[in-house]
């Protein structure tokens, strides 16, 4: 069961796509997140709403808000993607211990070894305040992100 709004959201230290650590506590303070997972690179359904994120990315990654998109991919492959498909925002490698991130927000499969479509929204002071989980072959709503930043 994913984490639920109004709670504390799950800190995490993971690796993006160029090998730079990220970590969430890193925003506390200073930016809202929108931490999208999502199963596994090189997916028509992932390659879209990641595209779609990207461009509308102004949306996303401003001043007050920066996004965030895990998968239990590895570093490498994220890198090759996100090269692939122009992602100028971080790609997190929840690779090793594999899905643990995915698992502290409630949004890992276990039987297929990967996160389905789960979005957070996370405020500067570190709480959970939207949240959608989809299954793995449902794609999500871009507007919906919208509302829920607009809403803070």
């Amino acid at each position: 069961m994913a984490i639920e709004v109004g709670s504390q959201a799950p800190d995490f230290v993971l690796k993006d796509n160029h090998g730079r650590t990220v970590r969430l506590a890193d925003f506390r303070g200073a930016k809202n997140v929108l931490l999208v997972f999502y199963p596994f690179a090189f997916t028509s359904v992932c390659a879209g709403e990641l595209g779609e994120l990207r461009d509308n990315l102004d949306t996303f990654v401003d001043d007050d808000t920066q996004l965030l998109a895990v998968s239990a991919d590895s570093m490498h492959t994220l890198r090759v993607f996100g090269e692939q498909e122009s992602l100028e925002y971080p790609l997190l490698s929840d690779f090793w211990p594999h899905g643990e991130v995915s698992r502290a927000y409630g949004v890992f499969d276990e039987e297929k070894g990967c996160a389905v479509r789960g979005s957070f929204v996370v405020d500067k002071t570190g709480v959970v305040r939207w949240s959608v989980v989809n299954a793995l072959p449902d794609a999500r709503d871009l507007g919906a992100y919208t509302k829920a930043l607009a809403a803070l």
